[in-house]
């Protein structure tokens, strides 16, 4: 059953990604397969005398203690079958060659079947140097993180957040009370730093808070925009019954505003497309942008040079973004004057975080 679902999980990501949006559900509400990404209601003020020397750009930015050489990281997506560790190991040589921080997917079925290691492992054998994180469910008990991070020799841990996705998941969990609780005997246990994120339904500022009380060291906000994880799970619900919880959740830019503040380094990810939009996600705070469904798709669908081209071309452009607005580090660009305009503006004035009147909408 785990190794059916691994591929019917890229198989359903590559499809959101690369067949078009099936029209909205009557009453679903904001369904952004339907609607402008949310990062386009984040602008950048143009300044024509901002810009400086590409040579002074750095890429480098500091996460958890440790200093990763770009802020692009190649986030969780898949393993547990032997279709999932082939895209393991090429998402591993690709970050390899380009310098990225890697996640592997859900390391629990690992857990329940040991002789699935070798769909994981790959990440590091073929990465060795790299920053690897370990990635697991927040059910999982610290002995089991610790087999997790032990398996790959793991920089740091990611536990991820999911229960729309669970709730949607014919086969999934319904029992979340225990969560909070078992996320602070980890982090007290597992002896790496430990990032938890959302699988793309977003976390608030009032989550991250409660984060940092138990002893997290990041928070990936992992907002909609991207992979739509309700939207996978009820493609495989036999009547495709919660089609009204496509779209759920915070968007990104949301997530980041309603976040930044409340104690924890920020990383983003969901529904990043490009580069532009790695640099609104740094410019609204996050210290590094992760990416999935993008990456996924090239890989999948072109291979793994033209994976690590599409990279390197990402990296080339976000310097170059960096550049003309006069930003020599990822961190600088929280210093960019932006605009924030339709639904992101109207969420950031309805919760008090615009960062300047909501009459101007700038900063």
């Amino acid at each position: 059953m785990t190794t059916t679902r691994k591929d019917d999980h890229v198989r359903l990501a590559v499809a959101q990604h690369t067949e078009p949006a099936p029209h909205a559900v009557a009453g679903a509400g904001h369904n952004p397969a339907q609607a402008a990404n949310a990062f386009d209601d984040v602008r950048f003020v143009h300044h024509a005398l901002a810009g400086i020397d590409r040579e002074h750009i750095d890429l480098r930015t500091h996460i958890a203690g440790h200093t990763w050489p770009t802020p692009l990281y190649i986030n969780a997506m898949t393993g547990g079958s032997a279709r999932t560790g082939e895209i393991n190991r090429d998402l591993a040589i690709a970050a390899r060659e380009t310098g990225l921080a890697m996640a592997t997917g859900s390391m629990s079925p690992y857990l329940k079947d040991p002789d699935t290691a070798a769909t994981f492992t790959p990440v590091r054998t073929l990465n060795p140097d790299g920053f690897v994180m370990a990635n697991l469910n927040p059910n999982a008990t610290p002995e089991q993180a610790l087999r997790a991070v032990g398996l790959i020799g793991a920089d740091a841990l990611q536990i991820h957040l999911n229960t729309v996705q669970e709730t949607v998941m014919p086969e999934g969990d319904r029992s979340f009370g225990h969560w909070p609780a078992n996320i602070e005997a980890i982090t007290r246990t597992v002896g790496v730093p430990v990032i938890v994120k959302e699988v793309g339904f977003g976390l608030s500022g009032r989550t991250v808070e409660r984060l940092a009380d138990l002893g997290v060291a990041a928070a990936d906000v992992a907002g909609n925009g991207g992979t739509d994880f309700a939207r996978i799970e009820n493609g495989r619900r036999e009547h495709g019954d919660y089609a009204y919880l496509h779209g759920w959740g915070l968007s990104t830019p949301a997530a980041l505003l309603d976040a930044r503040s409340h104690g924890l380094p920020l990383l983003a990810s969901g529904g990043i497309r490009h580069p532009l939009d790695a640099a609104r996600a740094l410019a609204l705070g996050a210290r590094a942008v992760g990416v999935s469904g993008v990456f996924l798709t090239t890989l999948v669908t072109r291979g793994t040079d033209a994976l690590i081209e599409q990279i390197t071309t990402w990296l080339d452009q976000l310097a170059a973004l960096m550049t003309l607005l006069g930003a020599p580090t990822p961190t600088a660009l929280s210093s960019c004057d932006l605009q924030l305009v339709g639904n992101l503006h109207t969420f950031a004035t309805f919760a008090d975080r615009s960062p300047t009147p909501p009459q101007e909408a700038t900063r």
